[in-house]
């Protein structure tokens, strides 16, 4: 997935210290991807008030039942990406993934596809025309200062670890819960988990007091932490807590995220992850240039098939500053 809106806004993300046990809604905001084919998701991270959860810089809802459909395709043709990891996680249908580290694999329902970019990477994502409309999220994770310049990889991972409770089932996608540990490699403490609760359940989820949690609804309805929540915003519950009580009169599937709160500033803008203006405005110019030392061709595309990136902001934009505490509807 690709961060393609025309004119992205520059966000600077400064650290911030976990701000103990909150309970705040974060609206989702549509956004169209793909300019003029129309293709729109959910995004829910990163929000003014609050950038990131951890490590978690992004969080796109692709094929939503709430967000506006077209009969456009989702595909999206090559793109660059620095400074971070992408995480793909499909609900419903099939996505081929492409990528300048010679990746090339087809990624199915309950499989994790993992690319991390470091200095630089390339990829694309199709949509087999025989699949069904395709459901699920695409994920970024920010990566720290010392390993911003390694080098790209890719890790496809199709049997993750899966724990049980009466009326609860969770996937393990990133990090630990509940004692069950996710293959995928990550460079900060981080969390990931994909749940379904049954109509009528009750469960307690065990936490790390010492991350910050967030928990989105993908169908039916949750109470957590005597909150209400429905699909469509991000519930930000903080840090400092042990565990998360929640219960479902009709059943849920959700995914929780979560992670030490990233101490590092960070510059995002369009599909890059940095540390200042200058280290995006090289991307970029890496990418405008076809510099194949940075950003190589991806196997089986044209370069007309590279999508442009879009113009820069004329003037460096004022820190966003996290604010929590208050509840947002």
């Amino acid at each position: 997935m690709s961060d393609l809106e025309a004119r992205p806004d520059e966000a600077v993300c400064e650290p911030t210290p976990g701000p103990g046990p909150v309970v705040e809604l974060y609206p989702a905001r549509e956004v169209p991807l793909g300019g003029v084919r129309g293709v729109y998701v959910e995004r829910v991270l990163p929000q003014r008030d609050l950038p990131t959860v951890g490590a978690w810089c992004f969080l796109d809802h692709f094929g939503s039942p709430t967000v506006t459909r077209t009969d456009a395709p989702p595909d999206i043709d090559p793109h660059p990406h620095i400074g971070l990891q992408t995480v793909t996680w499909p609900f419903v249908g099939r996505i081929r993934h492409r990528d300048t580290v010679g990746s090339d694999v087809e990624i199915h329902p309950g499989q994790l596809n993992l690319m991390t970019s470091g200095r630089g990477v390339a990829h694309s994502e199709y949509y087999p025309k025989d699949a069904p409309a395709a459901h699920g999220l695409q994920l970024w994770i920010a990566l720290p200062g010392p390993d911003i310049g390694i080098d790209a990889h890719f890790e496809q991972h199709r049997d993750l670890p899966v724990f049980t409770a009466p009326g609860l089932r969770a996937t393990v996608l990133i990090g630990t819960l509940a004692g069950h540990t996710s293959p995928a490699k990550t460079y900060t403490p981080l969390v990931g988990g994909d749940i379904a609760l049954d109509a009528g359940a009750a469960a307690t989820l065990p936490l790390d007091p010492t991350f910050e949690h967030a928990l989105l609804v993908i169908e039916g309805e949750l109470t957590v932490a005597g909150t209400a929540l429905e699909p469509g915003p991000l519930l930000y519950v903080g840090s400092g807590r042990e565990e998360l009580r929640i219960e479902s009169a009709a059943g849920a599937h959700f995914v929780l995220i979560g992670g030490e709160p990233f101490g590092e500033e960070l510059v995002m803008w369009w599909n890059f992850v940095g540390r200042s203006h200058e280290e995006i405005v090289a991307a970029r110019a890496a990418w405008e240039a076809h510099d194949t030392s940075r950003f190589a061709d991806i196997p089986g595309h044209t370069p007309d098939q590279r999508i442009p990136a879009p113009p820069l902001p004329g003037l460096h934009l004022k820190p966003r500053r996290r604010r929590v505490g208050t509840a947002r509807t």
